[in-house]
């Protein structure tokens, strides 16, 4: 006999077309009783779509209201829910603010702006404006839902244009509605701009506008864009050059250290980094590269010879036993020596004193990454590491490790 539990037999696994057509009563009542597994519940209220049994609406809306539920049932819920006016209230209740179960806060404003709430809007661009896609997403479709409602002049009007969140905005209407945001480059926050030049889609407008730009950065972020468009390195070189090839001077930082990071980060940083940053990375010649397991052997070799008893090398991943990132862990015969050894350039260090390992590694062409050219700040570049999307110092960029 179909049941839910047979619908749904363990946790991420169910017959999405067996719970379409399954009884919509049965599976109201199932999700209102919070006894049940969530993530049987879960996929329950998705297959309620547009089907919900009136009398079961405030049993479900309990549900979305109870603090001590599981948030993923009742973030599907305020989906399923949207249009019910009668959620508002609680919605702008100002204890929702003390509402922070995982993905919750996102989804309550999303569900106002559902509901045509013009006082989320402000909130509503800030979810819009930030990095990670899925809170991107969730904002954009609550001011989405009240552009619908009201016109865009009037949401426009609500957020205003004080902050960069609010500006990112400005730029999204006007994109959608087929305005050039071509003059938003030279925004004086680098997020804006960013946002701006992954809009744009006419090469020979990028070009007419580096005549124009009135700041070396829009200039940038043009040629920045122009590349995405055409993937022509020369002529991004060419329009560098044109510009006195401008680049972030780092003090400390010399061209071999620069050259490694650049390759690694340079490209693909975060939104705020310094366009000069992605301009150089596109302009650079890349460092030959690096023979990862090359690099061990000789390493491992090096430290043999040096009478230290190297263990076998293991990725940082695996070190951690999670994650991944940019360097090997070659244990030492003392019980808590290592040394780390980068993936991006013959650049060794240890967190522990280990002056015979280091004497062993440079001679046989490492270099030793000392404390003090370990905390160079790279400024300007901005790399995402354990939540953060800030500038690093060098010994984190070489020996990256994120879970």
């Amino acid at each position: 006999m179909v049941s839910i539990e047979t619908l749904v037999p363990e946790a991420g696994r169910f017959d999405a077309e067996g719970l379409r057509a399954f009884d919509a009563d049965a599976l109201a009542a199932y999700v209102a009783d919070p006894a049940h597994p969530w993530w049987r519940r879960r996929p329950c209220v998705h297959a309620l779509a547009g089907r919900v049994p009136e009398h079961r609406a405030a049993a479900l809306i309990a549900r979305v209201h109870d603090v001590q539920d599981v948030a993923e049932v009742r973030i599907a819920l305020l989906e399923l829910l949207a249009g019910r006016t009668e959620l508002l209230d609680w919605l702008r209740h100002p204890d929702r603010k003390q509402d922070t179960s995982y993905g919750m806060p996102e989804a309550i404003l999303k569900a106002r702006g559902l509901l045509g709430d013009r006082t989320a809007a402000g909130e509503l661009a800030t979810l819009a404006a930030e990095p990670w896609q899925r809170m991107r997403a969730t904002g954009e479709a609550g001011l989405d839902a009240l552009v619908a409602r009201y016109g865009a002049e009037a949401v426009l009007s609500d957020v205003g244009d004080a902050r960069p969140e609010d500006r990112i905005f400005q730029v999204r209407v006007r994109h959608r509605a087929g305005q050039d945001v071509t003059d938003a480059l030279a925004d004086p926050d680098r997020s804006v701009a960013h946002r701006a030049q992954s809009l744009l889609t006419d090469p020979d407008r990028l070009r007419g506008y580096l005549r124009t730009a009135p700041t070396i950065e829009a200039k940038l972020w043009a040629a920045y864009a122009l590349h995405r468009l055409t993937g022509d390195a020369a002529e991004t070189r060419a329009i560098r050059a044109s510009l006195g090839s401008p680049r972030v001077e780092v003090a400390g930082l010399d061209e071999e250290l620069r050259a490694a990071i650049v390759e690694e980060y340079g490209q693909y940083c975060e939104e705020r980094s310094d366009p000069r940053w992605r301009v150089e990375a596109i302009c650079a010649e890349p460092p030959v590269p690096v023979d990862e397991e090359a690099q061990l052997d000789r390493a491992t070799a090096a430290l043999t010879a040096a009478g230290l008893a190297p263990h076998p090398p293991v990725s940082c991943g695996e070190y951690h036993q999670q994650g991944g990132g940019t360097y090997h862990v070659i244990g030492l015969g003392s019980e808590d020596g290592a040394v780390d050894l980068s993936t991006l350039g013959p650049f060794a260090t240890s967190h522990t004193p280990e002056p015979a390992a280091r004497a062993a590694l440079e001679a046989a062409g490492f270099r030793w990454i000392t404390p003090r050219t370990g905390a160079i700040r790279v400024t300007g570049l901005c790399v995402y590491y354990f939540g953060g999307r800030r500038p690093l110092d060098v010994s984190t960029l070489l020996f990256y490790w994120q879970d």
